[in-house]
């Protein structure tokens, strides 16, 4: 029986993680030279290690499922970033992030692991700005702050709602540098099928090239895995449908320790299943829970278009239920309370399985206030909501644009219609204050391990996470493995282990292309995810496990 060791620190919390980089081992610049590095992944902690690491002096092999890292999913995160700089005077710190991080993953999250990302959080945000990344200002020049669900202060920096793909561009930036002085070298359009250890240790990966099908192998003294989460198991997420989650299923098949599958946390505002040829969903950032309200009709089965339905009429249930915290509450309460509306008759919309997020209120509210900014005397109706328009549109102009294009509804007219999906996954391989799997020389980062989020109900979390294990934690912590590998020397890809592990690999792939059946692989990908989307996405009883039956193949 493996016995599980987290080496977290000994210590006050507050200073492990000052001593551990105090105290860890190092390798110096001439060693550095002779070490290769795998990385499999690059969105932002796969693209911010593979940087930082060649930075520092490593050969790095990055290993890239699309055609280009711009193309990873995490330029799909809208919303923003948090960080304790308390810019806003409002009482934030290391220590009040750190809390409402554990608080928001319902205790269930690594302290130590906690508090270091709360701590290096101030720091992901003076390197991203470093880099050129455009965050949000006000007025006076300084970096903006906006509110998320489930904490009381302004914390989250944001790039408009394209905060995942500036922050990846800033990675990529730092990146293409490397790359281009040689320190990177870049596989674009590969993917990872097994995990080859040597003598006990990861050393190296097999990989398949998608462009021509070949196998390769690639050898390495440490693989880092940064491949995401699992969120596709529904089948219907927001996730990509090329995150596939198969480096970490082959790395648990491996012996990699798995932890927390079933935390995953669903995000209440996307836009609604629209048909059954639908292959994923579109997040709608939870950043539009700033200024929008949530509603329904008070009236059950209401078929009345929105703009018909009075005030008096109007159910702002999250105002109702949760006054200290409005439509701001974590992403669980926003998404059940969603959930259960629909389930009673309230839901809107032709399937009846949405909520209203309205606007009307806010592009009042803002085109008053612009309006005494600009000294107008009782201005128009007309003028109010032009203003108030101009302003949303500054905010979130391009979330409302896309929100239009897909259904075809202006929604600085008419309430978008919103409900939860599938969004992010914080289970993922067990890894220990290093970063490190079970597995030797197998590191995790980001999203794809199961450390910092615990059962997270919170936003801006996942950003911060992959960032902070790419620039700030694994090049020291690597290091620490790394100096046993001094000289070492090259890893042979000639090794049996590679034999080995390149004969399984191409023995399960030949087993799937000889069935012969006559179901495609979206046929059982869709027929599974319905059974989790419908039994278990928003709460699992015993009874729901009972009732999901199993999809036997046929040919």
């Amino acid at each position: 029986m493996s016995v599980l060791n987290s080496k977290i620190p000994a210590g006050p919390l507050a200073d492990k993680w000052k001593n551990h980089k105090n105290s860890i081992r190092l390798v110096n610049p001439a060693n550095k030279r002779s070490i290769d590095v795998i990385v499999v992944g690059t969105g932002l902690a796969g693209a911010s290690a593979a940087a930082s690491l060649a930075e520092m002096g490593y050969k790095v092999k990055a290993f890239c499922f699309q055609d280009s890292p711009r193309r990873a999913h995490s330029i799909a995160a809208q919303g923003g970033i948090n960080a304790a700089k308390n810019y806003r005077n409002d009482g934030d710190s290391v220590h009040r992030l750190f809390y409402d991080t554990i608080k928001g993953g319902d205790y269930r999250s690594r302290e130590a692991n906690v508090h270091r990302l709360a701590e290096v959080s101030v720091n992901i945000i003076d390197q991203c700005v470093a880099q050129g990344v455009p965050f949000a200002r006000e007025y006076g020049g300084l970096l903006d702050n906006r509110s998320f669900g489930g904490v009381q202060v302004s914390r989250t920096f944001y790039a408009k709602g394209q905060t995942g793909q500036q922050l990846l561009l800033g990675a990529y930036s730092a990146l293409s540098r490397q790359v281009s002085v040689g320190q990177v070298k870049m596989y674009h359009r590969h993917e990872m099928l097994d995990v080859v250890m040597v003598e006990g240790k990861a050393r190296g990966i097999i990989a398949r090239n998608l462009v021509t099908g070949e196998l390769e192998r690639h050898s390495a003294h440490a693989v880092l895995l940064c491949t995401g989460g699992y969120g596709n198991v529904f089948f219907l997420s927001t996730n990509a449908m090329g995150s596939n989650v198969t480096a970490t299923w082959k790395a648990h098949r491996k012996g990699a320790f798995f932890a927390n599958p079933s935390f995953t946390q669903i995000h209440p505002t996307c836009i609604p299943v629209s048909g059954d040829y639908q292959s994923k969903l579109t997040l709608m950032s939870e950043s539009l829970r700033n200024d929008g309200r949530i509603w329904v009709p008070k009236k059950q089965n209401d078929e009345r278009r929105p703009v018909d339905i009075p005030e008096d009429e109007r159910d702002y249930y999250l105002e109702r239920r949760y006054p200290a915290f409005g439509n701001l509450v974590p992403r669980d309460v926003a998404s059940r309370a969603a959930k259960e509306r629909c389930d009673a008759g309230y839901g809107v919309g032709q399937s009846k399985m949405a909520v209203y997020l309205d606007y009307a209120s806010a592009i009042q509210r803002y085109g008053t206030l612009e309006a005494n900014k600009l000294g107008e005397i009782q201005p128009s109706a007309q003028r109010i909501t032009e203003l108030g328009t101009q302003v949303v549109a500054s905010k979130y102009g391009n979330l409302f644009e896309m929100y239009a294009k897909i259904t075809g509804d202006n929604p600085y007219e008419t309430p978008m219609r919103i409900y939860p999906a599938v969004h992010y996954t914080m289970g993922g391989l067990w890894v220990d204050y290093n970063l490190m799997s079970n597995l030797p020389g197998l590191f995790v980062l980001g999203e794809a391990n199961f450390s910092d989020h615990g059962a997270n109900r919170l936003g801006a979390s996942a950003l911060m996470q992959g960032l902070a294990d790419g620039y700030f934690v694994v090049p020291y912590t690597l290091g620490d493995y790394l100096a046993d590998d001094i000289r070492t020397g090259s890893i042979s890809t000639q090794d049996p282990a590679f034999d080995e592990a390149e004969r399984s690999v191409q023995d399960q792939i030949n087993r799937l292309m000889s069935i012969g059946g006559s179901k495609s692989v979206d046929y059982f990908h869709k027929a599974l995810g319905k059974i989790m989307w419908e039994k278990f996405k928003h709460c699992a009883k015993s009874s729901m496990l009972r009732s999901g039956c199993p999809v036997r193949p046929t040919k």
